[in-house]
């Protein structure tokens, strides 16, 4: 029998704090993550992957209602894949590519998001928020050392000792059922969403601009013949002057966005009997249909001037919002969780120094950056704030027709990218001339590989730790490349080694060392590859450094500075 993550609920527990002297002589958690949202839960499983153990507390029982975040990119799926889960999501969700944007009742043109072949995910699926929390809910429940507390509600934040001080470490106040009780950590990941209780405790808050419009979703449940594409109207005779977004879920689920325009009423445009004629219009008066959920929304484009406070890290729509158009809250939010997580790990080891947090919050502030300029010219362009806008607007959709210069600035949703934090200080700038978009600061693309003659994915090879990517090529390891290799794996910081191989070498993995084969040569074309390039990786697939040849030397200053050591500058 399937599960309903629609109806799921979860039974609160007192913990042990509240039976051993109230938690006054309990040791610091190494981390607590506050929010059991699609990014607390990929925070905690991330970190419990490494070794960490992590406390997960949610003032709810339950998973999210109704769809909410259900556009769910490339990127966010190579990370699930790395979480363990990924599978599952796409297994369930809908793949779709394609986008179609139409001007009154007329199509304006058509998008491919993913056009050429050899990626192992699509470049979005459709899955409904609660299944992701779901999913990852339950993979979550398989590591034993992240411990879950439900109805769990942060009512107080006491910071202690400077941050990167041993004796550093926050002190969390939980309300429950039972009374409150104090729990500590060493860290404390705030994943609380865009209301974030503990971002008010703290007496922060964030800025941007709230967009005076009002949307309508209805997720209609229906049998339709309608494609598996995301469709887009400015100006349908269905819905006149405003805009409209279509999108299929699982489940024959499809969710719908009407604008209705700042001077609508929100709870009139909830009932039934304004939101079915409004479905009718679209589908058509003999259309059969069920409404499973309904909510209005406003949105803002905002961020907290800085993601680290003391010992207290903000992410996902604690840190920063956006609005729908492009789906970038919740996929940025997950990228959010992959940043911080491998930071966090090598702090909590004694890998890294404390000021290697500084850079989650550094890197991931300017990925909101990124995210909220996109998301405020999508606004723009589809809820014009002047006359003069909307003429420019129908202009650029008209010549959309027959101009691809016009569909350049057609925008209905730029979507969800991955930044490339390419000034990251974490980088190592090219000492080598190389082309193509895997630069420093850029997420892995995937490739088709063999491995041990079956078929793989690159990005299978890639993350969790670092990893160092050299393609040899036709010529296989010969000695000299053995003994540079041996000499990375002798490295104070664990490092994974991939060598990509093609033509017609034959090599066996050994040791440390994972040999893959690039057949079809994609691998190397997506990397600018020749013979001796070697690519550093991040544990969060991300490059920080890359060059024509192994030089051993260059490597271990690059992994000092992409983990803040001392003595890199």
């Amino acid at each position: 029998m399937s599960t309903n993550y629609q109806t799921l609920s979860f039974e609160y527990k007192p913990c042990r704090e509240q039976s051993e002297r109230g938690g006054a002589d309990q040791a610091a958690y190494p981390v607590i993550v506050v929010g059991a949202g699609p990014v607390g839960l990929a925070t905690a499983i991330d970190l419990a992957q490494q070794g960490v153990p992590v406390v997960l507390v949610d003032d709810d029982c339950s998973l999210s209602t109704g769809s909410r975040a259900i556009c769910f990119s490339k990127r966010s799926l190579d990370i699930f894949d790395r979480l363990g889960c990924g599978q599952r999501m796409v297994d369930k969700g809908i793949s779709w590519n394609v986008g179609k944007v139409f001007l009154k009742d007329e199509l304006v043109y058509t998008f491919n998001l993913q056009p050429e072949a050899g990626h192992n995910r699509p470049a979005f699926i459709n899955l409904q928020q609660y299944y992701v929390e779901g999913f990852l809910l339950e993979r979550a429940q398989e590591m034993p050392n992240i411990e879950i507390r439900w109805k769990s509600k942060v009512v107080g934040v006491a910071q202690n000792g400077a941050p990167g001080a041993r004796d550093a470490g926050v002190t969390l106040t939980i309300d429950t059922p039972d009374g409150p009780y104090d729990l500590r950590g060493r860290y404390v990941v705030a994943a609380d969403g865009s209301r974030s209780p503990i971002r008010n405790l703290l007496g922060l808050d964030s800025k941007g601009v709230t967009f005076k419009d009002r949307f309508l979703i209805a997720d209609v449940k229906m049998e339709a013949d309608f494609p598996t594409e995301r469709w887009f109207w400015f100006d349908p005779p269905f819905h006149p002057n405003q805009s409209v977004l279509l999108h299929r879920q699982p489940d024959n689920v499809w969710r719908i966005d009407f604008q209705l325009g700042w001077d609508a009423d929100p709870v009139l445009e909830k009932t039934p009997e304004r939101v079915i004629p409004r479905v009718r219009a679209l589908l058509g008066p003999d259309a059969k249909f069920e409404l499973e959920w309904v909510s209005v929304y406003t949105f803002s484009c905002l961020r907290m001037e800085r993601f680290r406070h003391g010992n207290v890290l903000f992410a996902g729509d604690s840190a920063h919002g956006v609005s729908p158009f492009g789906a970038r809250g919740a996929n940025s939010g997950v990228q959010d969780a992959e940043n911080l997580a491998w930071k966090l790990a090598m702090v909590l080891e004694g890998k890294a120094p404390d000021p290697l947090l500084d850079t989650y919050a550094s890197e991931r502030e300017f990925a909101a950056d990124e995210n909220i300029r996109n998301s405020t010219r999508s606004t723009d362009f589809i809820t014009p704030k002047s006359p003069v806008s909307r003429v420019f607007r129908d202009a650029v959709l008209k010549l959309s027709r027959h101009h691809p210069f016009a569909r350049q600035l057609t925008n209905s949703g730029r979507l969800s990218v991955p930044a490339v934090l390419r000034d990251s200080p974490l980088n190592t700038a090219d000492s080598d001339s190389f082309e193509g978009a895997m630069m420093p600061g850029a997420s892995c693309v995937d490739a088709p590989v063999q491995q041990e003659g079956q078929p793989a994915w690159l990005l299978q090879q890639l993350g969790q730790q670092f990893t160092g990517v050299l393609f040899r090529g036709e010529q296989g390891i010969d000695h000299a490349t053995q003994a540079a290799l041996d000499a990375l794996q002798a490295s104070p910081i664990p490092l994974k080694l991939v060598v990509v191989t093609s033509g017609n070498a034959k090599a066996t993995s050994s040791a440390g060392v994972q040999i893959v084969h690039d057949a079809e040569g994609l691998a190397s074309a997506r990397y600018d590859a020749k013979p001796g390039t070697f690519y550093l990786i991040r544990p969060d697939q991300h490059v920080c450094a890359r060059w024509r040849q192994l030089d051993v030397d260059a490597v271990a200053h690059a992994l000092k500075r992409a983990l803040c050591v001392e003595g890199t500058a």
